[in-house]
This record gives structure tokens, C-alpha cells and sequence, in this order.
């Protein structure tokens, strides 16, 4: 026989290391059964057979710097937030034809698995098309390319595309569903169909691509607004639209009056907790206890529930889309939403009062709140050197030479895939003044310049009425974003669109460059022969200065006064567009953008500026208006 002595002093060392082995051994929310995934079971949903609501908040992770995923997720569970929705861009993913991204920020097998390390469960909403203020919603503007492209239809030269992008897409998430042991629960077919539907066989489309290639959670899609929700449909166990027939009214509180679904769950996929702005508006807020109350309200009567957004975030480079009615307009780079977390992830008094709430349907304590990060206002950068547009035209890719205008989306540019976003210029010569008409033909704003004189064009300019001589009509168009929602998804094209005229005759002979100021061209720039800063610097037009951070750097907003119009470098990052009309008069810089010691600060304005950039620790989303 064999007899084991434990010393005294190692009793109570080896008692913990049983307790620990014997809490491992426990039940917990990551140890259930994952024989049986979200289902509807009566009036409530089941999670493993147990009851289970969804307190889910939307965070989108191409909106948040990678090194910030983590921080805005504890967040979310330190809120009582369980479940955890994204979109997934296509556009994003797959910028050309043939090319894929998902890394580094777009790593979304990496998010998934840091929700699912955090503790949250996560409904995935892959689209294709997934609207969420981008640029046309989400869906790449090389389909465009097709003239006869019908987007969200069963056309073939859209479905083909969807196929390929879910082949890539799909494998990735199959493993981390649920019931193999990840946290997506359910995904959702779509996004707003009901609303614009005009094919019936699309949503078929979806949902078996989805099946096919092995996508077994719950599915679910909604279509309708009523007030500020989105409401469900379930059916057969699986979630459907909800059509407008189907519901009395969108006034917010009457819904709750409504039995929409007898002896079904019902889920608000998204509850807004403030809204988006376009620039040239007011910075749109949600008084928190009016949002609130109505978020009370939901839980009292058993529902699920969904906050869109949870952490807004930023539109960071040129993903912004716009809206067409009632006008054509722009999207901000913010994409603060007023949500409950700030877009540098502060707390709100929204968040607060939910905390308290959401405590109350948890049996446990919820988690401390991670602390919040430091905010630093930095000395200005001086920019002392300058280049003007037509100097830095070297360092584009070759021009393409066309007898006519050409969109950007048809430029044969980027591997034949197109222009996706930012600026083209267009150039011909023309030898007398006149009257120059567009018609409806630039999209979206253009400035016009014939030398020497430049001005910002708008409908009609009357030139002087004489000859001129051999002169460059330079325009230079800028896509401002294309519609991110609507029934005019196929007419975004962007640049040049069809002819523009002089005297009434179509020009022609054009010299076209794409201005997308992609990463490879700004590292390019780099390289020209920057001149010193003069007094009166020709626009547009690129400044260049530097920042410099001692020690650890921090979060801090980049702000332009003295400015126009333009888009802002910090070491090569696109940090979006800014404006002088407003609301926002602050770019979010994240600290994991900026290096301890020098960093390039690059800006490309339209019409005038300052000699400096300011580094301020606060933000400025502009006056504020309420939602109504």
C-alpha cells in the first residue's frame, strides 16, 4: 500500500487548487449543452432548452480600432448587455474583384472569438447588403461596373458575386456557431428587405446560400420601422419579415398596445438609441430617459431587445454613405449615434441608467466598468510644406485618356474593378469662356478651375464671354458617398456620369485621374518635391506637418478651424472628411493611430486654410438638435 503524506503548509494550497477544479467542473454560460441552439419555444426564446432573452447591443468592428475591441466589449457586458450584434461589410472584405481582406481590422474570426472570450454571444448579420449609413450599404461599387446591374435582386451578375463573396465568407463563421461551440446564435438574412422589396425569390436566395454552405442557427430578418424599432417575425421557427400590413401604426407606444406575434417571442431588433447625422444638419440626440423609459418598457413586457447602436463608433476614411431623400446628403465621419458609449468609448448617462436597468435581469453582479481612457490635447502642428494638386499628379497612376466622360466605377483603374471612393479629375482644353452646364451630371460636388482662376462649381457658372486661348478646363469631382438606402441602390455612380457642356456642345478629349488617395498614393507622396508653405498656397491642394507625442500616446481630436473642406492623413491612416458646415467639428484620433515621438499629419483641402492643425482633448459633434 502506498500512502501520500501532505504537508501542513501545502493543505491549504492544494484545498484551493480542489475548489478551482471543482468550479472549472460547474455549469456556466460557456458550458452549456450545445445540443440545441436559440429556438422559439412558445412566448420566449430557449438557449440549450433554458429560457433565454437577448439583451444585445451593436458593435461594429470596422468602426472600432482593433486595439479597442476588447475595451468596448467589457464595456457592453459591464452594461448587462448579453448578446452582441455586427454587420459584416462586403465592400470592406472585398474591395476587387478576386481580392479578399479579413485581417488585421477586419479580422472577424479574431472579433468573434474575443466576443466570445469576453463572455457574449453574438447575432451575425452578413448581408449582403447590410445599409448601417455606409457607402451603399455595404455592398462593393464594382458591381456597378455591370450597366445592367439590379443590386438585391436574383439578376445573375449580382448572385454570381454574392456566391463567390459567401464562399470566402461562410467557412469562416461556420465553426464558431454555436452548437460547435462558438457564440454565433442566430444570423441574420438581409437587412430591411421588406422595405424596398422587388423580388420575391431574393430572400430564397439568401437564406439557402446561407444553408448550403452550412450555416445552421437560428435565422432571422426584419423589414419594417415602427417608431424607432425594427420589429421580427417568427415562423416555423425561424424569423421572418414583418410586412407593413401587419402593423397598426408606427407610433413607438401604441406598438406596445399591439399583439404582433400570439405565443411567439418578440424581439425589437433595433432599438435606436439617437441617430446619425448628415453634414449640414444638427448633431442628433436621444434624451436618455425618454430612451430609457421605453427600453423599461420592452423588458416589463418580456421581450427581447436589441440597442442600435450600442458603440457607434467612426467612419473612418471614406465609408460614409448618404441619404436621397428628401436631397441628396452626406454622411458624417462621426458615427458617435449618441449611442450609450461615446465614439471614443466614454460612458453616458444612457449607459448608466440602462446599467441599473439590465442589473435587474441578471441573478449575478454584473462586472465592474473597466476605467475609462485618457484623453489628451496635444501642441499644434505646424504645416510647413505644401504641394499643390497639380504637382502631386505625378505620383497617380497613369491617366486614362477618353473621348467621353467616364464614372469612376468604370475607369480602368484597381485591376479593372474601378474607382471606389474619393476624388477624379477630369481635364480638357477648351479656347473660349461661355456657359458651362452639368445638367444633373456630376455626383457629387465639383470644383471647376480654368486657369488661372479657380471656383467652386454649382449648377451653372457663367465664364467671361470671350476667347481664351488654348486653356485647361480642370474639374475635379469628389463622390461624397454614395446612398446607403432606398430604391436608388443601382444609380451611384459617382464622378463625370454623363456629358457636361460648353455653349450648349458636349465636351470632349478628357484626361482622367483617380484621386482615390489610397494608402500606396500617400505613401507616394511622401516622396515629391514638397515646397515650403507660402503665404498664399494654391488649392487644393496637400499641407504636411508633424505631431509630436511624448511618451504613451493617447486618444485626442483633431480640429481645423481656419479650414474648409477636405480629408485628414495621420501616418498614412485616413482618418475621414471634414467640413466646415458642420455639425462635426472634431476628428476622432485614437492613440493606437499615433506613434510615441513624430508623426506626419497630412491634409488635402479643397479651398482654404490654416497654418495649423490643433490637438484638442475633447470633441465638438456641433449644436444639437433633438431626435423627433
Amino acid at each position: 500500500m502506498v500512502v501520500f503524506r501532505i504537508r501542513a503548509s501545502h493543505r491549504r494550497r492544494y484545498a484551493v487548487l480542489f475548489l478551482f477544479i471543482l468550479f472549472l467542473s460547474l455549469p456556466s454560460g460557456r458550458n452549456l449543452s450545445r445540443k440545441e441552439g436559440l429556438s422559439v419555444n412558445s412566448s420566449q426564446f430557449t438557449l440549450s432548452g433554458e429560457p433565454f432573452r437577448i439583451i444585445g447591443g451593436s458593435l461594429h468592428y470596422f468602426r472600432v480600432p482593433k486595439a479597442y475591441w476588447k475595451d468596448r466589449m467589457l464595456k457592453m457586458k459591464a452594461c448587462g448587455i448579453n448578446t452582441l450584434t455586427t454587420y459584416v461589410p462586403w465592400s470592406l472584405h472585398q474591395p476587387e474583384r478576386g481580392v479578399f481582406h479579413f485581417h488585421k481590422q477586419l479580422d472577424l474570426e479574431a472579433y468573434l472569438n474575443l466576443a466570445a472570450d469576453v463572455g457574449l454571444w453574438v447575432i451575425l448579420r452578413p448581408g449582403p447588403y447590410v445599409c448601417s449609413e455606409l457607402d451603399l450599404g455595404g455592398l462593393p461599387s464594382w458591381l456597378l461596373r455591370d450597366e445592367n446591374m439590379k443590386l438585391r435582386t436574383t439578376y445573375p451578375g449580382f448572385t454570381d458575386a454574392v456566391n463567390t463573396f459567401y464562399d470566402k465568407l461562410v467557412p469562416k463563421m461556420v465553426p464558431l456557431q454555436f452548437k460547435k461551440g462558438g457564440p454565433i446564435i442566430a444570423v441574420q438574412l438581409e437587412n430591411e428587405y421588406g422595405s424596398y422589396a422587388v423580388d420575391n425569390n431574393y430572400m430564397d436566395f439568401v437564406k439557402q446560400a446561407l444553408l448550403s454552405r452550412g450555416i445552421s442557427e437560428l435565422l432571422l430578418t426584419f423589414g419594417i420601422k415602427c417608431g424607432y424599432f425594427n420589429i421580427i417575425k417568427i415562423h416555423n421557427n425561424h424569423v421572418y419579415m414583418l410586412h407593413e400590413s401587419e402593423l397598426p401604426t408606427e407610433n413607438k407606444h401604441s406598438f406596445f398596445a399591439f399583439n404582433l406575434q400570439p405565443k411567439k417571442p418578440v424581439m425589437v431588433m433595433e432599438y435606436w438609441t439617437g441617430w446619425y447625422d448628415g453634414w449640414g444638419d444638427l448633431h442628433h440626440v436621444f434624451p436618455p430617459e425618454d430612451m430609457v423609459a421605453v427600453v423599461r418598457e420592452i423588458l416589463r413586457q418580456g421581450m427581447s431587445i436589441n440597442l442600435y447602436m450600442f458603440h457607434g463608433g467612426t467612419n473612418f476614411g471614406f465609408t460614409s454613405g448618404a441619404v436621397e431623400s428628401p436631397s441628396y446628403k452626406p454622411i458624417i465621419t462621426s458615427y458617435d449615434y449618441d449611442a450609450p458609449l461615446t465614439e471614443d468609448g466614454d460612458y453616458t448617462p444612457k449607459y448608466h441608467l440602462l446599467r441599473d436597468l439590465f442589473s435587474r435581469y441578471h441573478s449575478e453582479k454584473l462586472p465592474e466598468m473597466p476605467v475609462i481612457r485618457w484623453k489628451e490635447g496635444y501642441e499644434a502642428a505646424i504645416m510647413y510644406q505644401h504641394l499643390s494638386l497639380w504637382d502631386s499628379l505625378p505620383f497617380l497612376e497613369k491617366p486614362f485618356k477618353s473621348q467621353t466622360p467616364v464614372n469612376m466605377e468604370n475607369l480602368p483603374v484597381n485591376n479593372g474593378n474601378g474607382q471606389l471612393y474619393g476624388y477624379t479629375l477630369y481635364e480638357t482644353m477648351i479656347s473660349s469662356g461661355g456657359s458651362l452646364k452639368s445638367g444633373n451630371s456630376i455626383r457629387d460636388r465639383a470644383i471647376v478651375s480654368i486657369f488661372p482662376d479657380s471656383i467652386l462649381f454649382i449648377g451653372v457658372f457663367q465664364f467671361k464671354t470671350e476667347e481664351l486661348g488654348e486653356r485647361t478646363l480642370s474639374l475635379l469631382v469628389e463622390n461624397c458617398g454614395r446612398v446607403h438606402y432606398g430604391k436608388t441602390l443601382d444609380l451611384q455612380r459617382k464622378g463625370l456620369i454623363r456629358d457636361i457642356f460648353l455653349n450648349n456642345k458636349p465636351l470632349r478629349d478628357f484626361t482622367i485621374y483617380s484621386l482615390d488617395l489610397n494608402p500606396a498614393f500617400i505613401d507616394r507622396l511622401y516622396r515629391a518635391p514638397w515646397k515650403a508653405l507660402p503665404l498664399a498656397p494654391s488649392f487644393p491642394g496637400f499641407s504636411l506637418g508633424r505631431l509630436f507625442v511624448d511618451g504613451y500616446p493617447s486618444d485626442t481630436y483633431v480640429k481645423l478651424p481656419g479650414w474648409s473642406k477636405g480629408v485628414v492623413f495621420i501616418n498614412g491612416q485616413n482618418l475621414g472628411r471634414y467640413w466646415h458646415i458642420g455639425p462635426q467639428q472634431a476628428l476622432y484620433l485614437p492613440g493606437p493611430f499615433l506613434n510615441g515621438g513624430i508623426n506626419e499629419v497630412l491634409v488635402f483641402e479643397e479651398h482654404e486654410a490654416d497654418l495649423k492643425v490643433l490637438f484638442e482633448d475633447s470633441p465638438d459633434l456641433g449644436m444639437t438638435v433633438d431626435i423627433q
